[in-house]
């Protein structure tokens, strides 16, 4: 398949070129619908994976929500096939069990909102897409931003829970999907849940300073991946397998 990767210099797109050093890569404005459109139309993918994204500042919305939208829009114009990532904090994390694909977005932070509306402007322009929620992404050849700021002074969050994904594991479950019919949301996250506490403890082998999270953050955002994993031959290993 003629596979192209947006945000192909992050953690998880470069990992992706790196399973697939064949796919287009070519920067654009995603920003720009028609910047958009020119470059799919010259391109013409069969498959795009969407993982460009901004976590906060001034451009987090024009990038998270209008990006996204240009993107499966100029996918949909050229019948390709989209896998659009999102993340498990379009949860508030107050459910108190795992969230699954039905249940409602509950977003309580900025970067939740914009990857909400995200995901309701690309099942708008592009009904076949597949959004992947996923959640922390570690355990790289390279140590993540997450794994980075746990070596960091600070006080760890106990209650605010979530399923790391090691980025391999995550990457290839992205390529078995872009080829399969799914569409609409999809929980692919890894085998076990831990709280920030813990995942530092895990990065830094030793103890953290640790508290519990302030209301307004997202606090428990399990994923339940059981569907995802009776769809993919790739196994989702726990944080605990792929740190310890």
């Amino acid at each position: 398949m003629r596979l192209h990767v947006t945000g192909a210099t992050g953690y998880l797109g470069s990992e992706l070129v790196r399973l697939r050093p064949d796919a287009s890569t070519e920067r654009v404005e995603i920003r720009d619908p028609n910047a958009v459109d020119e470059l799919f139309s010259r391109l013409r993918p069969e498959v795009v994976i969407h993982t460009a994204y901004r976590q906060d500042g001034p451009d987090a919305r024009g990038i998270n929500v209008d990006g996204a939208e240009n993107v499966a829009r100029a996918a949909a114009r050229l019948g390709a096939r989209l896998v659009h990532l999102s993340t498990d904090v379009v949860f508030d994390g107050r459910k108190g069990a795992p969230y699954v694909e039905a249940d409602e977005p509950s977003p309580v932070s900025k970067y939740g909102r914009t990857k909400a509306e995200a995901e309701r402007r690309v099942a708008a322009a592009s009904p076949g897409a597949l959004i992947v929620r996923t959640s922390l992404i570690v355990g790289g050849a390279e140590p993540s931003k997450h794994e980075l700021a746990a070596c960091r002074p600070g006080t760890w969050f106990t209650n605010e829970i979530r399923s790391p994904v090691q980025v391999t594991d995550l990457a290839r479950a992205l390529l078995e999907l872009a080829v399969l019919e799914v569409a609409g949301p999809l929980h692919v996250a890894g085998a076990e849940d831990v709280s920030r506490a813990e995942l530092a403890e895990l990065v830094t082998g030793r103890p953290v300073d640790s508290a519990e999270a302030p209301p307004t953050r997202p606090l428990d955002c399990r994923l339940d991946s059981s569907h995802a994993r009776s769809l993919l031959r790739t196994r989702l290993r726990g944080v605990r397998e792929v740190l310890g």
